[in-house]
C-alpha cells in the first residue's frame, strides 16, 4: 500500500483539491483507492456523497475514527485537517510514503506554510528519507504579484515544487458532482491535467522505483 498525505496547517489551502483529483487519478488508472477523510468538515467525505456510482470507485474512510487503518487499498489518499500538529501529525507523517504540501499566494498562506516546514523537516520519517515531501501552489495567476512572491518562497522552501495549479472554474465544476478533474471529458480539463504531469510522475514514478 502506498500512503500520501495532503497537509498544510491552513484552512482553505486546497488540501480536499489535491486529495479528490489525486483519488479521482488513481480510480481512473484502475487501482483500489482509498480516501481517508482526517478533516472535521468532512469535505472530502461529502464529496464522495455526491460521486456518481457509474464513476470509478473510490472508498471512503473516516480518518478520525479507531478504524483509520482498517482499509487495505493500492493508494491511500490522507487529507489531512487544518492545524494538525504534535502526535497526529507525526503518527500521519509515519505512515506516509509521499507528503503533499499545497499552499496559496498570500502572506498568511506562506507564514503558516513556512513554520509548517520546519516542523516537517524535524520529524524522523522525513529526516531519514522514509517519507517524501513535496509543495504545489494552488490557484496561481503568475501575472501576479502574489504570485512572484509565492515563487521566492518556494525557490527557497527547501523542498521539491512539483507544479503551480491556476485559479479554476474547473475545480469547483468537478467538486460540485463528486468528480475529480480526470473524471471529466479531457478536452475541457487539458490545460489541468498537463499542469498536474509533474506532481503525478512523482508519485507514479517513485512508486515504481520502490517496487
Amino acid at each position: 500500500m502506498r500512503t500520501i498525505l495532503i497537509a498544510n496547517p491552513k484552512g482553505g489551502s486546497g488540501k480536499t483539491t489535491i486529495s479528490t483529483n489525486l483519488a479521482g487519478y488513481f480510480a481512473n488508472r484502475g487501482r483500489h483507492v482509498v480516501l481517508s477523510d482526517m478533516d472535521r468538515q468532512r469535505s472530502a467525505t461529502a464529496w464522495l456523497s455526491r460521486r456518481d456510482e457509474s464513476l470509478p470507485l473510490i472508498h471512503g474512510l473516516d480518518g478520525r475514527g479507531k478504524h483509520a487503518d482498517s482499509m487495505s487499498a493500492e493508494w491511500t489518499i490522507i487529507d489531512a485537517p487544518a492545524g494538525i500538529h504534535g502526535d497526529k501529525l507525526s503518527e500521519a507523517v509515519k505512515k506516509a510514503d509521499w507528503i503533499v504540501v499545497p499552499i496559496q499566494p498570500s502572506a498568511f498562506d506562506i507564514g503558516a506554510t513556512d513554520d509548517f516546514l520546519d516542523i516537517l523537516r524535524a520529524e524522523k520519517a522525513v529526516r531519514k528519507e522514509r517519507t517524501f515531501v513535496a509543495m504545489v501552489g494552488m490557484r496561481v495567476d503568475p501575472r501576479t504579484k502574489s504570485a512572484i512572491k509565492l515563487q521566492e518562497f518556494l525557490d527557497n522552501a527547501g523542498f521539491p515544487v512539483m507544479t503551480n495549479l491556476r485559479d479554476g472554474q474547473i475545480y469547483m465544476q468537478a467538486a460540485e458532482q463528486g468528480m475529480s478533474i480526470f473524471d471529466m471529458r479531457p478536452s475541457l480539463v487539458r490545460r489541468d491535467i498537463q499542469q498536474w504531469t509533474p506532481l503525478l510522475h512523482w508519485l507514479v514514478s517513485a512508486d515504481q522505483d520502490a517496487e
